[in-house]
């Protein structure tokens, strides 16, 4: 097969459903204009994997026996809650995903037999259609801290608090839980890891990173897809998908799907690196970001959906990608040009698989229309099914489709509750313990207060139940367990007082006060914190700075939890404690910063920064030394104590300057 973006004269003999000949047309192969050639020449050429010749036989027999509509449906990925299993049937469908909150049924506690009956019914009616050699569908899923749109599975902690644990065996352990738990439900594609490197704050999606670092993001996510593919065809692997490409953690003041102002050399080094490591771990997808670039800030290049010089020429041709490319949710309506149905641009630019939740219908007919009429190549349809069809013959789905592994429909697999533990202990940083406050020895009488200690939503974030992690309550988290739950088990139901509002407080009535104070959950675009507002928890939750100061600086021991998917301004806050834990967002299983707290069977902090911690409420977003209260790396521990005593707080100004 002539692969369209070769420098030669592809001649296309574009046919119609029937297969008949309509026209034959000599199209043009693209050419890199200079600054094209220039963004491609600074990434670091990969080396191409090893064909496998049986693979690529059956890719050209399946091909040559398709209509053009086959291979359109092949290239479109539907929302569970706009395509029927018949409608999977008659378009050929390829793919189809569910969303944060897409659930069968549209029901929130949809069993996991649920899943599996209509993970079975797509895989039965792309098994009937109508096409020579049939190909099973492939769904998707936002699995990317667990399984988290499952009632009842354990979920894990959000990436950031993964960075900071800095152990890739765990991660890579997190993947190979998360796998199985996918396949329990039928599923066989996890869009994860999010290999953004994490410029500024004040983006949304900040938590989805694993660090600031390109390294410790590469190492990590490089780890997630091992644990989620491992040798991909058996019961317990599953699709990875490195996204989102390139430069989504780097936007202009973080701003969720903006403008990426980086030269082309730090797209490459700083937020291209998680993908080197990705892909030569084996990540079969790739998704492609929202973001533009613009060119050391100057030169804008469009929206990366449309950036043929990136996804084609860095990704395809300079590190060799042989997988497929897919679209991000809607994400082609924001090219230049474009409508949500339709983008001739983002297929000429390379992506091969679109994720158009609702408007798929008309997207294949305008897809159809836009080959016949010669705006896009047969060749490139062809390149696209191609890379499609090569991803699922490596996972084995011709001869065994995702819903008949063994897993299937085990709901034992949704429980991983110690190695999520694990991991909230490995995760928490400890950036002030004055006076060895901490270890809570057993016998002291402990008030907690903050609503955020009994709330699952709090713990867990965006990306849990629901696309933004709200509109839940704890009754949706059948499995886990809160941090007083885990105060109470670890020191006694009698021994533990809760007063969400500390209205319970008295000076002297208790041995120490845990006060945890924390974010509500959000996602991409509604958890922006966009200029000129202030980056610094005491103006985003003023409620919760109150009651910090109504309990603390009274003779009682302070001990402040933090919840967070970001580093935020909180200097005032930790001069009001004694001690202070930044925890992000352990996810389901917040109670084992109990066990740490107490510091049970010789536990002990071993978490650090992913990302330095401002001192700031308006930082620049660069992390540079003036602006970090602690660095990237910092974390104390219990056997080496340093005493923090009274930071510097710097004014917290309505807006930035």
């Amino acid at each position: 097969m002539t692969k369209f973006n070769r420098p030669a004269l592809l001649s296309l003999l574009l046919l119609t459903a029937t297969g008949s000949a309509l026209v034959a047309r000599p199209v043009a192969a693209p050419r890199w204009n200079t600054d094209e050639a220039r963004t491609i020449a600074a990434w670091k050429p990969r080396a191409a994997p090893r064909p496998d010749p049986r693979i690529e036989a059956r890719i050209r027999q399946i091909l040559s026996g398709m209509t053009l509509e086959q291979k359109i449906g092949q290239m479109t990925q539907p929302s569970i809650l706009s395509v029927t299993p018949d409608e999977v049937r008659h378009y050929a469908i390829g793919s189809v995903l569910n969303g944060g909150g897409g659930w069968p049924g549209g029901n929130k506690h949809a069993s996991v037999a649920d899943w599996v009956k209509l993970a079975k019914a797509y895989e039965q009616a792309s098994l009937s259609t109508d096409m020579k050699i049939k190909v099973p569908v492939i769904w998707g899923v936002d699995a990317v801290h667990g399984h988290n749109n499952i009632y009842g599975a354990t979920t894990f902690p959000q990436n950031i608090g993964l960075g900071a644990t800095n152990d890739p065996d765990l991660v890579e352990r997190i993947g190979r839980a998360t796998a199985r738990q996918v396949r329990a439900t039928g599923i066989g594609w996890a869009f994860a890891p999010t290999l953004a490197v994490v410029q500024n704050q004040r983006w949304g999606r900040s938590y989805e990173g694993y660090s600031s670092d390109p390294a410790l993001v590469s190492r990590l996510g490089s780890a997630l897809v091992r644990g989620l593919q491992g040798k991909l065809n058996g019961d317990g692997d599953v699709l990875a998908s490195a996204k989102h490409f390139v430069g989504d953690g780097g936007t202009w003041r973080g701003i969720d799907q903006g403008e990426n102002r980086s030269g082309e050399v730090t797209l490459a080094s700083l937020h291209g690196a998680g993908y080197y490591a990705a892909l030569d771990a084996g990540a079969q997808t790739v998704m492609v970001s929202y973001n533009s670039w613009a060119r050391d800030g100057a030169q804008v290049q469009g929206k990366m959906h449309g950036n043929r010089a990136l996804v084609t020429g860095v990704l395809k041709d300079r590190l060799k990608f042989d997988g497929l490319v897919v679209s991000d949710w809607n994400a082609i309506e924001q090219v230049t040009g474009c409508e949500r149905d339709h983008c001739p641009a983002a297929f000429n630019a390379g992506v091969d698989l679109f994720m158009v939740p609702d408007n798929w219908k008309s997207f294949i007919a305008k897809a159809v229309a836009d080959v016949r009429e010669g705006r896009v190549p047969m060749a490139r349809i062809d390149d696209a099914v191609s890379r499609i069809l090569r991803v699922k013959l490596r996972m084995g789905l011709l001869e065994r489709p995702t819903s008949a592994g063994k897993l299937t429909g085990d709901t034992a697999h949704l429980d991983a509750r110690a190695l999520a533990q694990e991991a909230v202990r490995k995760s928490a940083v400890l950036f002030k313990n004055d006076n060895a406050v901490l270890p809570l020895a057993p016998g002291k009488r402990i008030l907690v207060v903050g609503a955020g200690a009994d709330s699952f939503p709090a713990q867990s974030g965006g990306w849990s139940m629901t696309w933004q992690g709200d509109e839940t309550d704890n009754a949706d988290y059948p499995l886990g367990e809160t941090l007083l739950g885990g105060l109470k088990r670890v020191y006694g139901a009698d021994q533990v007082a809760y007063s969400a509002d500390g209205s319970l407080f008295a000076a002297g009535k208790y041995d120490a006060v845990i006060a945890v104070m924390g974010e509500r959950p959000y996602a991409e675009m509604k958890g922006d914190v966009r200029w000129p507002a202030p980056l610094a928890h005491s103006v985003l939750y003023p409620d919760q700075a109150a009651l910090l100061a109504r309990v603390a600086g009274q003779g009682t021991p302070v001990v402040s939890v933090l919840y967070s998917g970001r580093a935020t301004y909180s200097t005032d806050l930790i001069n009001r404690s004694d001690a202070f834990v930044a925890a992000f967002l352990p996810g389901s299983e917040a109670g084992a910063l109990a066990d740490l707290i107490a510091g049970r069977q010789g536990l002990d902090f071993h978490g650090r920064l992913p990302v330095a911690w401002p001192n700031t409420a308006c930082p620049s977003g660069s992390e540079p030394i003036g602006e970090r209260l602690f660095a990237r790396g910092f974390g104390l521990s219990y056997a080496h104590r340093v005493a923090t005593g009274r930071l510097a707080e710097a004014p917290i100004v309505p807006a930035c300057p």
